[in-house]
């Protein structure tokens, strides 16, 4: 007999069949942002709040919780048991009118006149009505179906589940009900005194009362909490009444069952509760104005609704101080959100997760997170790989692929990707190939695409590079700041992993230059300051060259605009704009230094500036260099293209 099988919904936690989750996607926006002048506390803290490709964030599921909460608001409305007590009234009244119609006697002519006379409002009518002698028995039944209503309902606010089971109520159920609400009283009295056997004594009244609590408490505490958040529910709607339904709700209460006494030990189990738990919202209020009554036992429904979208909402916002996304009640959040929700909540949540626990966010001396060398490494790889597309798009080379032109053995491997031309590396290619069928079993291939690694190479030209950015307000302004931070990213990886003989330095320059390691760099953040100092920058450039005179020299300088600031022999910073003549003249006199140091000096040009044109021009002339003029872009491909052409030519 073939084996069945049955497929159900998945309720073991993560769908094991959900994609993993993609950190690569997560740190590029973080590292995006973090490039834009954000820390990556904010960083982080944004990439949840809007979520990824795959996953909706915090503030989208907010955005759907509080749309849930107004059309809830917009369809219902609180005074459903006032409107069903008057036309359950109405009903009982016509047919005693009826009966006494028929009815000559002087005895039925006053009892019109008694109904006649009743109070205009419902809880009047009620009341009133309460000593009457009914002459329908149909008008007395229906007038008895309004307190039983009355009773289902007051408990239904308190008791979860307790309206299925009072759907018939004898006399005998209504004196069970006033005894548990006794006993439940003193339960709550004896646990405000701090009495020491209180446990012995909750399970003595679950014992008797157990059938009225379904959700099955396990101690004094748990039941104070589903008690005390179904009350506070409670008293929240009667606090987003009027004050004429809340005045005639409150004495309809009183005609639970025909017994005053329920209602009164239902208000004092109130008072207890807020006393035990005044944390819960016991003031709140909402407005509801749509057109669907509901009932007092549906009203508290769904005020503890609203009061858990509220909360949810807290919790997503993430705005208190030690928020956490573990915080978030999963649970709720599939009931108001459906399980879609929880599946994007838990995805951010390893994602945060595993941020941290693969050390791609560190915590800073000072307590700040701060961006770890391996996340610098990472954006750097992907920097560098959509440099490598533009490279291949356009000119269809593959430098990059090789870890050197010459091909030099380094001593280290790697696993082999697609496109690599390296030789193999036989010893771990086999070693790969045993530990894995070892772990495989013998079943599996002698070899596999997986196991193959491929020796490392790289240039034997040594060379030493430069790279000079402009960090001038503009840069900011016309939206060259990220793509110039992604240039030095992908160079600074390209060098760090084909290239590593080679000595790269990084120099920013505004009214001032200064040498940055790469996550430096990263973090900067622009600044309002007048000057371009290509002056200093090639003066820090060309002590750089000095320290590699066995080195290939390589400035490679990113700017939008002509110099207007230059250094003078005491270290302060002169600007001017229009730029001075001493000025260009002292920037041209390190142009010629570098070139007499044989440097390949090469000058990206962003913008249209004529005056920036005309003076890179002029450097070109006296440095022997190049002028390219990519877009933004395209300034990572030309940076890198133009690193690699210099390496060939070497």
């Amino acid at each position: 007999m073939s084996p069945r099988y049955r497929y159900s919904a998945w309720h073991g936690g993560p769908d094991p069949l959900q994609p993993p989750v993609d950190l690569r996607e997560a740190l590029d926006q973080i590292g995006r942002d973090v490039m834009e002048g954000a820390s990556p506390r904010s960083a982080l803290e944004e990439l949840l709040r809007t979520g990824t490709r795959d996953s909706a964030g915090l503030d989208e599921l907010t955005r759907r919780l509080w749309q849930r909460r107004s059309e809830m608001q917009r369809r219902h409305r609180l005074d459903g048991t006032i409107s069903e007590v008057r036309r359950m009234l109405d009903r009982a009244l016509e047919q005693e009118r009826l009966a006494l119609s028929a009815d000559t006697s002087e005895d039925a002519r006053f009892r019109e006149l008694q109904l006649s006379a009743l109070p205009p409002d419902v809880a009047g009518q009620v009341n009133e009505l309460s000593e009457y002698d009914w002459r329908s028995p149909e008008a007395r039944e229906a007038f008895e179906e309004i307190r039983q209503m009355l009773g289902t309902e007051v408990l239904e606010q308190r008791f979860e589940g307790m309206k299925e089971a009072m759907q018939q109520v004898s006399p005998d159920d209504v004196e069970r009900v006033r005894e548990m609400l006794d006993d439940l009283s003193n339960l709550l009295a004896a646990h405000a005194r701090g009495e020491e056997d209180i446990q012995s004594t909750f399970d003595e009244f679950m014992g008797r009362h157990g059938e009225f609590f379904p959700e099955n408490p396990r101690d004094v505490d748990e039941l104070i909490d589903a008690l005390a958040a179904r009350s506070a529910a409670a008293q929240r709607m009667l606090n987003s009444m009027s004050e004429q339904q809340r005045d005639e709700l409150m004495a309809l209460s009183q005609q639970a069952f025909g017994d005053p006494r329920i209602a009164q030990a239902l208000q004092q189990l109130d008072r207890q509760l807020q006393g035990l738990r005044p944390g819960e919202d016991w003031n709140g209020r909402a407005r509801f104005r749509g057109d669907q009554p509901m009932g007092m036992a549906e009203a508290t429904a769904a005020m503890a609704e609203l009061g858990e979208m509220d909360r949810l909402a807290e919790q997503l916002g993430q705005s208190y101080p030690g928020a956490s996304l573990e915080d978030i009640d999963l649970e709720a959040l599939q009931r108001q959100l459906g399980p879609q929700a929880v599946v994007d909540a838990q995805r951010l949540s390893d994602i945060e997760r595993q941020l941290r626990d693969q050390g791609l966010l560190q915590r800073a001396p000072d307590g700040s997170l701060r961006l770890s060398p391996r996340a610098m490494r990472r954006l750097g790889e992907n920097a560098l790989q959509a440099v490598v597309s533009q490279l291949r798009t356009r000119r269809g080379e593959r430098d990059t692929d090789r870890a050197g032109a010459a091909g030099e053995l380094t001593g280290t491997t790697r696993p082999r990707t697609y496109g690599d031309a390296e030789p193999w590396d036989a010893v771990r290619t086999v070693r790969n190939a045993v530990l894995r069928r070892a772990a495989e079993g013998e079943n599996s291939p002698m070899l596999d695409i997986s196991d193959l690694e491929v020796s490392e190479t790289e240039q034997r030209s040594r060379s030493a590079v430069v790279l000079c950015v402009d960090t001038s307000w503009s840069m900011v302004q016309d939206g060259r700041w990220v793509p110039m931070k992604r240039t030095a990213l992908a160079l600074h990886h390209l060098v760090a992993t084909r290239f590593r003989s080679d000595a790269l330095q990084l120099v920013t320059f505004g009214r001032y230059a200064s040498t940055v390691d790469v996550g430096e760099l990263a973090a900067l953040e622009g600044v309002w300051e007048q000057g371009t100092n290509l002056h200093h920058a090639l003066l820090l450039a060309g002590r750089h060259l000095r320290r590699h005179p066995g080195a290939q020299p390589v400035v490679l300088v990113i700017t939008d605009g002509e110099p207007t600031a230059h250094l003078e022999p005491d270290g302060e910073a002169v600007f001017q704009y229009p730029p001075s003549p001493h000025t260009l003249s002292v920037t041209l006199s390190e142009v010629d230094a570098l070139q007499r140091l044989g440097t390949t000096l090469s000058v990206f040009m962003l913008g249209e500036d004529p005056s920036l044109a005309a003076f890179v021009d002029v450097v070109a002339k006296r440095g022997g260099g190049r002028v390219l003029a990519p877009d933004a872009d395209g300034l990572g491909a030309a940076v890198v293209g133009d690193y690699l052409r210099t390496k060939r030519r070497r």
